[in-house]
């Protein structure tokens, strides 16, 4: 395995080596971290369409001497309600079937799905506000790779084949990704041309004008209810990150309707529990009953914060978290309730700079490819955040007129003594919060470098029915003593995408150290 990388002045760590080199470059010609930061995630918009895009979300915390969240996150159409999707549904317009248990069959891929896209604004609003660099500079090389086109690996290619049964219906797919083939170069012409548009015209080049007129054209065809108003109306919020401590650090995580107060549950629960024991069987069943805990919690009360009936300061009461670190059993696995999963199709990296600028971000189309739906003549795969609402009125999770679905993006920044020490998150869905977990408890309870921590064998609980999958490189003595506590235990490939692609970049006396995920094609780069 790999070495954590250091660098003296600067840093970016992605999930494409493509993406970390644009990003890199930024860095070395004098831009700041968020110009790299943008950059990066540009070209990942363009070679991992299955993770990111143009049609997604994004959402960051960036340090400049004091944490800022940035959430732009799209917002349900105005005539969404429940009727409305139902009504859609019986027309012929996305399938029940493929719904998360217990959202009430809120179909998952097509437009129904589809909240507006927020990635766009989100890029200008964080070059608007920290950039030294124009989106027109920046946007460059993702242009040309998706005017030229890139080579296809054969770990990407794997992405349009996993999914092409159930995505080839929906409009454009095929056409547009299922051309992405191992070996061959994947041009993206309409795709350059949207960048093109979107360089000149900034945000009013998606949210107005021609590309919005044929992004609603799609959806309405198709039986959303989205309108020109309702993606005009986007914004971008700037919001405080919720705080937690964890061991000797302090942990922050965007607050709801993202599942940043799942994460920091989870790990004040661990942290009640002590230090964990050396026996890994035991440790492991810790780290797993403090997920299952924290995840079970997400289940019952998140949502977009306007409709949420528990709000996160009681939900981190710290009488509550020892509570609920009582009820931990350390020879036995708990019970478990019937909540609903998210598998994840996201992008996490992070860049720092030599003036301390640091960038946590992450940006998804979440379900793989989204909602399979490509706006014509764009290049544009919208995402599918709205699989998350629920057609049962009375769940807080309910849609509604221009509310915000809950959301698995969570970007981590860690504080030691009140300054930055840790940037780091990763893609993974309901994975993402127990990533957290597992790489934080790695770097401070085993004392591992930051490489060493990411590449660590990792676990993911499938919040369907809260059994557990290991990588197959876990010692089977491990899979044996969690078995022997009532875990129902299952494996997955050793490197497996499931376990997500998780990023880090330190903070030290000496500038930066990083490391980046085997389990992606990504890099980390530096100056």
């Amino acid at each position: 395995m790999a070495d954590t990388r250091r660098f003296p002045t600067g840093a970016v760590a992605s999930p494409h080596h493509l993406a970390s080199a644009a990003g890199q470059a930024v860095l070395a010609d004098g831009g700041n971290a968020v110009d790299a930061a943008v950059a990066t995630n540009l070209v990942l918009s363009v070679v991992t369409p299955y993770h990111c895009g143009v049609g997604g979300d994004l959402l960051a915390i960036v340090w400049d001497g004091r944490a800022n969240g940035v959430m732009s996150i799209g917002r349900a159409p105005s005539g969404a309600t429940p009727e409305a999707v139902q009504s859609a549904i019986e027309a012929g317009h996305g399938d029940p079937e493929t719904s998360f248990p217990g959202t009430a069959g809120m179909p998952m891929f097509g437009a129904l799905p589809v909240t507006v896209p927020g990635a766009v604004a989100g890029w200008f609003h964080l070059l608007d506000r920290w950039g030294s660099r124009s989106f027109g500079e920046l946007v460059g090389p993702a242009r040309r790779l998706a005017a030229d086109g890139f080579p296809v690996s054969e770990h990407a290619a794997r992405y349009p084949d996993r999914v092409r049964t159930r995505l080839a219906g929906q409009p454009g797919w095929e056409e547009t990704y299922g051309r992405m083939r191992a070996g061959e170069r994947f041009v993206q012409t309409e795709l350059a041309a949207t960048l093109a548009a979107l360089a000149e015209g900034g945000p009013d080049g998606l949210y107005r004008g021609p590309i919005a007129e044929r992004i609603v054209d799609t959806l309405q065809a198709h039986g959303s209810t989205m309108t020109l108003d309702d993606l005009a109306a986007h914004r971008v919020e700037e919001v405080e990150p919720l705080r937690g401590r964890f061991r000797t650090a302090e942990i922050l995580e965007l607050p709801a309707p993202t599942q940043g107060v799942t994460a920091l549950t989870m790990l004040a629960v661990l942290d009640a529990l002590g230090t964990l024991p050396d026996d890994p069987r035991l440790a492991t069943h810790l780290q797993l009953e403090a997920t299952r805990l924290a995840m079970a919690d997400r289940q019952e009360h998140l949502a977009d914060p306007d409709a949420m009936r528990t709000g996160p300061r009681q939900l981190l009461d710290p009488d509550r978290v020892a509570a609920m670190a009582s009820s931990v059993d350390p020879d036995r696995a708990g019970p478990w309730p019937p909540p609903r999963p998210a598998p994840g199709g996201t992008a996490y990296l992070c860049a720092a700079d030599g003036d301390g600028l640091l960038v946590s971000l992450i940006q998804s189309n979440f379900v793989g490819f989204g909602s399979g739906v490509v706006v014509p003549g764009t290049g544009i795969g919208l995402h599918d955040r709205g699989a998350h609402f629920s057609l049962d009125p009375d769940d807080p999770a309910v849609i509604a007129p221009r509310k915000r679905p809950m959301h698995t993006l969570i970007p981590g920044l860690a504080l030691r003594d009140g300054e930055p020490w840790l940037v780091f998150g990763t893609m993974g869905g309901d994975a993402q919060a127990q990533i957290h977990l597992q790489v934080l408890s790695q770097l401070l309870d085993r004392g591992a470098g930051v490489q060493d921590a990411i590449d660590a064998p990792r676990f993911v609980v499938d919040v369907a029915d809260g059994s557990v999958q290991v990588e197959s490189r876990v010692p089977s003595s491990l899979v044996a003593g969690l078995s022997a506590r009532g875990h129902v235990v299952d494996t997955m490939g050793p490197f497996d995408h499931h376990a997500g692609h998780a990023h880090a970049i330190e903070v030290t006396a000496t500038g930066y150290a990083g490391g980046s995920d085997p389990r992606s094609e990504g890099a980390i780069s530096g100056c």
